[in-house]
């Protein structure tokens, strides 16, 4: 299992990742590279949502987040959960979230000014 390195500031060689998941990281980069599948993935880290809400919520077409949808479950971002007659899609796991949320912050340090932090 990968584990992160250091993050103390010593000087220690880090684990390098596997090539299997290196190749699983692009994918989902690759996955969230599409404007509509992050703002999808941004509602779906606060909760459930059917296609109907989501298309509501992001003015996209129903068939168009469909389609987006299932790229995000085959890449394994989000998962499903049937209540009646509908289907609910929330972001996987705490992980994902988390890439969510700190792609989206860092943006905002970007587009609004905010000085990073180390």
């Amino acid at each position: 299992m990968y584990a992160r390195g250091n993050q103390s500031g010593a000087s220690q060689p880090q684990e390098q990742p596997t090539s299997a998941q290196v190749d699983t990281a692009v994918d989902a980069f690759r996955m969230l590279s599409d404007g509509t599948r992050l703002r999808l993935m941004w509602l779906l880290s606060s909760g459930e949502y059917d296609v109907s809400s989501l298309s509501t919520a992001i003015g996209v077409a129903r068939p168009s987040v469909s389609q987006h949808l299932a790229k995000l479950r085959l890449a394994g971002l989000v998962q499903t959960r049937r209540d009646g007659r509908r289907v609910l899609y929330r972001a996987r796991d705490a992980h994902v979230r988390a890439i969510i949320n700190e792609a989206l912050f860092h943006a905002d340090h970007e587009v609004s000014g905010i000085p990073r932090h180390d």
